[in-house]
């Protein structure tokens, strides 16, 4: 997901799409706990983009 599009999202879309990914994430780690992944640098990302999402979170949320 980019920036600019985690920019257009709404504060609610945003708290949605965080839950979605720590899901997301959880699942990956695990699977990367039990038997390697194909791609460990996936969970790089995935952490990243939760950050990104977060970030983004509390810009808007200090703008009110």
């Amino acid at each position: 997901m980019k920036n600019t599009e985690i920019k257009g999202l709404t504060p609610t879309e945003l708290k949605e799409k965080i839950g979605s990914e720590k899901e997301n994430l959880r699942k990956i780690k695990f699977a990367h706990q039990i038997s390697s992944i194909e791609n460990p640098m996936k969970i790089k990302e995935a952490r990243k983009l939760v950050a990104r999402l977060k970030t983004e979170l509390t810009v808007k949320e200090s703008k009110k």
